[in-house]
C-alpha cells in the first residue's frame, strides 16, 4: 500500500535520507549565521562561530575523558551558557544528556546519578556541595564532577574538581561531531516526579526533539532571528526544546540565571527579548513588579505559559503591559508542550472576561503531533460536549521512547497505543481541551511537579503522625502549593511550624507543605481518603 508499481532503484540512500536531529540546526547556523549573536549572559556575547567551537571542544574533550557513545553525562546547572553548550556538546559526542533539576534534594540527586549511570556531571560552582553530598549518599561510585564557575553571578571555583573552561581548552574546536546514525537514538534523559516518590527517567530521541523544535518555530511564529530569554529551566523538558530550536532560526539565547521581574524587564529593554516561556508565577511577578524594577520597551513580547492555567485576572493584567500570552500544555514525557490555545480572530472583539476564559483553555494539538484526545475508561473518545471528562491521551512523534530501565511503567503508559497522560479533561465542541484535574494528584507549584505521595511519605515519618493526605491549595504566587491534612496519633503532639520544618529537612523547599490542617480525614467505607473533599477545604482556606 502506498508503493508505485515499479520502484526499482528508489531506495533510501545517503543523498535522500538523513536521520533527523536538532544537532543539525547548529551545524547549519555556524555557516549561515556565523557572526550573529548566539548566546548572551551578562557581559558574555558569543557568535554562532564561537558557540559552535565551544560545543565542538566540549564534545571532543568528553570523548577524550572516556565518554563513549551511549554514555550518560549529567548537568546540575542553572540557565547559564554551559547548560546550553551541553545541550549540543553532549549529544555531539554521541552521549545522552541528563539535565537534573537544581532544586532537588541530595537524596533524589543521588538516586538520579545512580539510576541514570552518569559518567560525568557538569556542576555549577554554587551547587558543588549539593553534588558532593549526593555522591556521598551513593552506594557505588558517582560521576566525575566538572565544576562550572560563574563570574557574572559571583560563584568561583572550589578547586576540588576539574574546571569546565580547562576541559574545553583540552578539546578540539575543529573536531567532527558524532551525528546519529538512526534518529531513534537516545538524545536526552529527563527525570520526572511521579506518584511513587522516586522519579522516572524519560528517554527522548533525536527525531522527537527535532520535530518539536521545528513545530514550535511554526506554531509560535518566531520568525527569523528571535531573541529568546531562558526562563523555563533547561532541566525542564530541556527547556521545552527551545534551545535546540534557536539555531534553526538564527535566534539569540539570553541566559537568565535568577528569574526576577527586574532581570526580565532588563533583558527585554537591553537585549530586545521577543520571546520567553514560563509558569503563571512568572507572569504574576511581572505584573507585581516594583516601579523601580520596570523598564519601558516598544514591542510586544510573545509568551508561552504552562504548568497551570493562568487565572483570568493575570491575563487581564499582563497583556496591557506589552505581553501576548498563549497557554500551552505538555509533560516531561512529551518533550514539553504539545497543545496550544490557538487564537481565532473572531474572538478579538469579545469582552476581556470571555477572552481570558478562552485563553485559560488547554488548547488543541500542535502541528507536529498526530492525536490528542480525551478518552473514557474504555479508551474511546468522550463526546465533545464541554462537560464529559476523561483522560488526555496523546500520540505522535514527540512522545518519549519510554521510561529508562522501567519496562512495566512504560507498558502501562502506552496502553492502547496512546500515551496516557494521567490528566483529566473535557473537550469543547470546537475541539479545544480543558484540564479539570490531575488524575495522579500531582501538584504544580511554580511550574514544578510535586508528588503528593512523596510529601505524604515524608510527613508520615514524624512520630506524632497517624495519617495524612496532601492536596493542592490554590496560591496567587505559585499557582498551587502543597497543603497537608494530618491526623495525629493518640497522645501525639506537633505544631504546624514544627511539621513543616520536619518535612523541609527531607524534601526540597517547593515540595514542603505551606499549610498543615490537623483534622480527621474524610474516608470511604473501605478506608480510602477522599481527596476531593480535602481539595474543596483547601480552596476555601
Amino acid at each position: 500500500m502506498g508503493w508505485m508499481a515499479d520502484e526499482t532503484g528508489l531506495e533510501r540512500n545517503a543523498a535522500n535520507f538523513v536521520p533527523l536531529t536538532p544537532l543539525s540546526f547548529l551545524v547549519r547556523a555556524v555557516d549561515v549565521f556565523a557572526d550573529q549573536t548566539a548566546v548572551v549572559y551578562g557581559s558574555v556575547r558569543r557568535s554562532y562561530r564561537d558557540y559552535h567551537a565551544r560545543v565542538s571542544r566540549l564534545a571532543s574533550a568528553l570523548a577524550r575523558r572516556g565518554v563513549n557513545p551511549g554514555d550518560v553525562v549529567a548537568t546540575l546547572l542553572p540557565n547559564v551558557p554551559a547548560q546550553a553548550e551541553a545541550h549540543f556538546g553532549v549529544p555531539a559526542a554521541g552521549a545522552i544528556l541528563n539535565a537534573i533539576n537544581t532544586r532537588l534534594d541530595s537524596d533524589t540527586i543521588a538516586y538520579i546519578f545512580g539510576h541514570g549511570g552518569a559518567k560525568i556531571a557538569l556542576v555549577d560552582a554554587a551547587l558543588i556541595p549539593l553534588a558532593e553530598e549526593a555522591i556521598a549518599r551513593m552506594e557505588g561510585p558517582g560521576p566525575e564532577l566538572i565544576e562550572v564557575a560563574d563570574d557574572h553571578a559571583g560563584y568561583s571555583l572550589s578547586g576540588r574538581h576539574a574546571d569546565y573552561e580547562a576541559l574545553l581548552a583540552s578539546g578540539d574546536p575543529a573536531s567532527p561531531w558524532r551525528m546519529p546514525q538512526d534518529e531513534w537514538e537516545s538524545l536526552a534523559l529527563n527525570y520526572t516526579s511521579g506518584t511513587t516518590g522516586r522519579p522516572k527517567g524519560v528517554v527522548y530521541h533525536h527525531r522527537g526533539a527535532y520535530l518539536l523544535a521545528m513545530g514550535t518555530a511554526v506554531s509560535w511564529a518566531v520568525g527569523i532571528r528571535p531573541v529568546y530569554l531562558t526562563i523555563v529551566p533547561l532541566f525542564h523538558c530541556n527547556g521545552w526544546c527551545h534551545t535546540w530550536m534557536l539555531p534553526a532560526v538564527g535566534g539569540t539565547l539570553v541566559c537568565c540565571r535568577d528569574i526576577t521581574a527586574k532581570n526580565i524587564y532588563d533583558a527585554i529593554a537591553d537585549e530586545g527579548v521577543t520571546h520567553f516561556g514560563g509558569a503563571p508565577i512568572v507572569l504574576n511577578s511581572i505584573i507585581n513588579a516594583r516601579a523601580a524594577d520596570r523598564r519601558d520597551f516598544d514591542h510586544i513580547v510573545e509568551v508561552y505559559t504552562a504548568g497551570a492555567p493562568p487565572p483570568a485576572a493575570t491575563l487581564a493584567a499582563i497583556e496591557p503591559l506589552g505581553f501576548h500570552v498563549t497557554q500551552v500544555y505538555g509533560l516531561t514525557e512529551t518533550y514539553g508542550h504539545v497543545t496550544e490555545c490557538l487564537w481565532h480572530r473572531d474572538w478579538d472583539g469579545l469582552p476581556q472576561s470571555e477572552r481570558a476564559a478562552i485563553k485559560a483553555r488547554t488548547g488543541v494539538l500542535m502541528p507536529f503531533m498526530e492525536d490528542i484526545l480525551v478518552h473514557d475508561d474504555q479508551g474511546s473518545p468522550v463526546p465533545r460536549d464541554g462537560q464529559t471528562t476523561g483522560e488526555i491521551a496523546i500520540r505522535g512523534n514527540s512522545v518519549m521512547k519510554g521510561y529508562y530501565r522501567n519496562p512495566e511503567a512504560t507498558a502501562e503508559a502506552f496502553r492502547g497505543g496512546y500515551f496516557r497522560s494521567g490528566d483529566i479533561a473535557f473537550q469543547h465542541p470546537d475541539g479545544y481541551i480543558k484540564i479539570t484535574d490531575r488524575a495522579k494528584d500531582i501538584i504544580i507549584s511554580g511550574g514544578e511537579n510535586v508528588s503528593s505521595v512523596e510529601v505524604e511519605g515524608a510527613i508520615m515519618h514524624h512520630p506524632a503522625v497517624s495519617l495524612c493526605a496532601v492536596v493542592a491549595k490554590p496560591d496567587d504566587k505559585w499557582g498551587e502549593v502543597p497543603c497537608a491534612f494530618v491526623e495525629l496519633k493518640d497522645g501525639g503532639a506537633v505544631t504546624e511550624a514544627e511539621l513543616i520544618a520536619f518535612v523541609r529537612e527531607r524534601l526540597a523547599g517547593f515540595k514542603t507543605p505551606k499549610r498543615v490542617v490537623f483534622t480527621e480525614l474524610p474516608k470511604t467505607s473501605t478506608g480510602k481518603v477522599q481527596k476531593f473533599e480535602l481539595r474543596t477545604i483547601a480552596k476555601a482556606l
